[in-house]
């Protein structure tokens, strides 16, 4: 499956990436604090638990300001901004009515936007989130983590790892770090971080008329179970389902559950498993080569080749993975070699 990018410019200016995959009903996928279209679909994890969606769906996301391939230069986030964001790229991708998988700080924004556009949401999937910030641990770890992410940003990045993603393998904990910090700017990431302790749409739960599905690992350790059972309780003919696991990213721990209950919610039938991209074993000591940030030629002067030679090793890997970029390369290798 290949996602199409494609960029709109906000009213105030802002360039905002979107990407699209599948075919079908448009789907509105609406994930946590950071994202990277490009090294997500190159996140082996990521990129099925994507697919998965994407499969009898038209999956949209997006990148919002201050993240992945949308403008870096941006001020504060806001919950007004990410608002007027959702709008922006559905009306860009001529989308009027959508079913919506949010999860972490996606869904008090999505809780958000449905109460406000109760015309433009089919079905509502709320995943591993929260509609009160506060509760989400003590002022002193908030504030902690906060700091260590603005002064500290790749020690951040690993705490976070650890927090977000206690069931990762080596390589996608890997993976995922790098991700993290090539996602956003310390700035921007703390202050997202902020704008998830700081939301507040505990108002808005008894507005939202789509029906609902709540869906929450019971020792996630980013967003506390009760924070689901808060969202299940006042949204009318909301239903929660919580499933065992600690991880709070939705691609990493027993995804099998997940995919299944949110495919099961949106009416799609149940899927067999996806078979990962493999590579030759030349085309694995290329990619290696690409994960250590050599150029074509270096490439071909350590493994004794040309350096066309070695561009069309790198331009069938592309083809194979369905990625477009060395970064992309070099972000599946990171997280499939370890």
């Amino acid at each position: 499956m290949e996602q199409r990018l494609g960029s709109i410019r906000t009213s105030e200016g802002v360039d905002v990436a979107y990407a699209t995959a599948g075919g079908g009903r448009s789907l509105l996928f609406v994930g946590g604090w950071l994202s990277h279209l490009e090294l997500s679909w190159a996140l082996p994890a990521e990129r099925q638990l994507l697919e998965s969606l994407a499969h009898g769906r038209t999956l949209l996301r997006y990148d919002r300001p201050g993240c992945g391939l949308s403008d870096r230069s941006v001020s504060e986030p806001s919950v007004e901004t990410e608002l007027k964001v959702v709008s922006a790229v559905l009306a860009a991708a001529g989308v009027e009515r959508t079913d919506v998988v949010a999860s972490s700080l996606g869904v008090p924004l999505m809780i958000e936007w449905s109460a406000r556009h109760p015309e433009a949401v089919d079905r509502l999937v709320l995943y591993g989130g929260w509609a009160r910030g506060g509760d989400i641990g003590t002022p002193d770890v908030r504030d902690h983590v906060v700091g260590l992410v603005a002064g500290h940003w790749g020690l951040g990045a690993d705490v976070l790892t650890d927090i977000f993603a206690p069931d990762a393998s080596a390589g996608t904990r890997a993976a995922l770090s790098t991700y993290q910090q090539e996602a956003s700017s310390p700035r921007i990431a703390a202050a997202l971080l902020r704008l998830c302790y700081e939301v507040d749409v505990t108002s808005s739960l008894g507005r939202v008329r789509a029906p609902t599905l709540v869906v929450h690992r019971d020792q996630d350790r980013a967003a506390p179970l009760e924070q689901a059972r808060l969202i299940a309780a006042e949204i009318p003919g909301a239903r929660l389902e919580v499933l065992p696991g600690r991880s709070h990213i939705p691609y990493v721990g027993d995804t099998a559950p997940l995919i299944g209950v949110i495919r099961e919610f949106l009416g799609l039938p149940p899927l067999r498993g996806p078979r990962p991209p493999t590579l030759t074993a030349r085309q694995r000591e290329v990619a290696a080569l690409v994960a250590e940030g050599l150029t074509n030629r270096e490439i071909g002067e350590r493994l004794g080749i040309d350096e066309r030679s070695a561009e069309g090793h790198l331009e069938r890997i592309r083809l194979r993975l369905g990625v477009r970029s060395r970064a992309q390369v070099a972000a599946w290798w990171v997280a499939t070699s370890s």
